[in-house]
């Protein structure tokens, strides 16, 4: 691997300490990946006392402090990310949002998962900035700047931008399935739904000039993990989008979570990590190098027809959710929750050495888990792939996981050669 960037994973006592064998922040290039932040008050290390405000408040406190502890600030956040264990503390926590983000406002994704670390209420993750990037000792591109924008032909919110791009990423708050002429959610059930979700996705790239093939990775939060067929069928009418991406038979790379509860009791929600070939100013649209999307797949882990294991944009890599599925049959391995640990991190480590990486490149890790209380034993398993704990991470318990599996997990990765150009 180059040494022209770096992982750079940091900490600081000003924010509560690690739970598990994971960094506050994870920096690679021009983005720090933030580990989600619970309502831990870094003085006690117990959760804050009172109910979900107070929590929320503690949460957004914890990212501040992270978040100041590396020299930026909350005007640096691209995106956020807001796990409620109940969906109807949702206005709450929005007032409590508002405090913290009183300018420019990143994307935000919110959704009620089942349950949280330490039976909180609340968590909160965040996307940062990064302009000084991580070229060791040497400031890379310090004056990139943050483009934010909407369009009043996707749905609009007065608590978030529809799109944030920095550097070579345009980072899109999670569309819900709202009729932009109406501000209702769409008539009809699931299918209507997805298809509404992505078609704001798609008007959003329309309106900033951006292919709807340049999403890298698509996250589908579910109400019902039953209906993933039928979203499926109408995913594949999306992708692939134009005529390049399906001679490649290109998808992005996915996660399907299934949510306990959404905004406006939504079935569906949708959000996308898009690359940006032009990069945001001063970075001049010559200077792209024609930079491209590379997908990649491996045999030695299980496939899927709608999603590529691997996608690599720029200076990031982009691995789709594993499950502890057998490569060769598809089916669940049989075993406990360490068994089943240990075979999706072992899916991950083989993707990753399958692109000539290696698991220390990993900057983030997004576990999610049938029950919560099989943290411990996860963390066990956890350590022997990732023994310096340098990834950032989320840790979430959700109402189900397809065939029924005990986890699922997947992983951004750092890319230091970069994607390549295209043939000129």
């Amino acid at each position: 691997m180059s040494n022209y960037n770096a992982v750079l994973a940091r900490n600081t006592d000003k924010a509560p300490q690690a739970i598990g064998p994971y960094s506050q922040t994870v920096a690679f290039s021009h983005y720090n990946n933030l580990s989600a932040q619970l309502p831990v008050d870094p003085a006690t290390g117990k959760l804050v006392a009172g109910g979900i405000r107070e929590q929320a408040q503690q949460c957004f406190a914890n990212i501040k402090a992270v978040i100041d502890s590396i020299g930026h600030s909350l005007n640096d956040v691209v995106r956020i990310s807001i796990f409620l264990q109940d969906i109807r503390d949702l206005d709450v926590v929005q007032q409590v949002y508002a405090n913290f983000f009183t300018g420019q406002l990143p994307a935000l994704t919110t959704v009620a998962v089942d349950a949280l670390p330490l039976q909180a209420l609340v968590q909160v993750e965040a996307l940062v900035s990064n302009g000084e990037g991580t070229i060791p000792h040497a400031p890379q591109a310090g004056d990139l700047i943050k483009v934010a924008r909407n369009t009043p032909k996707a749905p609009c919110s007065v608590l978030s931008t529809q799109t944030v791009a920095f550097s070579h990423y345009n980072n899109i708050s999670a569309q819900l399935p709202i009729d932009p002429d109406t501000g209702a959610l769409v008539a009809g059930g699931v299918q209507e739904q997805t298809a509404q979700c992505l078609k704001n996705i798609k008007t959003i790239l329309e309106n900033i000039d951006v292919p709807f093939d340049d999403i890298v990775k698509i996250n589908v939060f579910l109400k019902d993990l039953a209906d993933t067929a039928a979203v499926d069928a109408v995913y594949t009418t999306f992708f692939p989008d134009s005529a390049i991406a399906r001679a490649a038979a290109y998808f992005p790379a996915r996660t399907t979570i299934a949510a306990a509860g959404l905004p406006l009791d939504a079935l569906v929600q949708i959000e996308a990590v898009v690359s940006h070939g032009d990069g945001t100013p001063p970075q001049a649209v010559e200077d792209r190098h024609g930079i491209v999307i590379q997908a990649a797949n491996t045999s030695d882990a299980p496939r899927s027809r709608i999603a590529t294991q691997s996608v690599a944009f720029s200076h990031y890599n982009h691995i789709s959710a594993q499950l502890p599925l057998e490569a060769g049959s598809g089916k669940l391995v049989a075993g406990d929750i360490s068994q089943q640990a240990r075979l999706c991190l072992q899916h991950i480590q083989t993707i990753v050495e399958s692109i000539n990486h290696s698991l220390a490149d990993v900057v983030k890790v997004n576990i999610f888990l049938k029950n919560i209380d099989d943290i411990a034993a996860v963390d066990s398993v956890y350590r022997t792939f990732f023994p310096t704990g340098t990834p950032a991470r989320r840790t979430v318990g959700v109402v189900a996981l397809p065939q029924d599996a005990l986890i699922q997990i997947d992983a951004v990765v750092a890319h230091a050669e970069g994607t390549a150009p295209k043939a000129r």
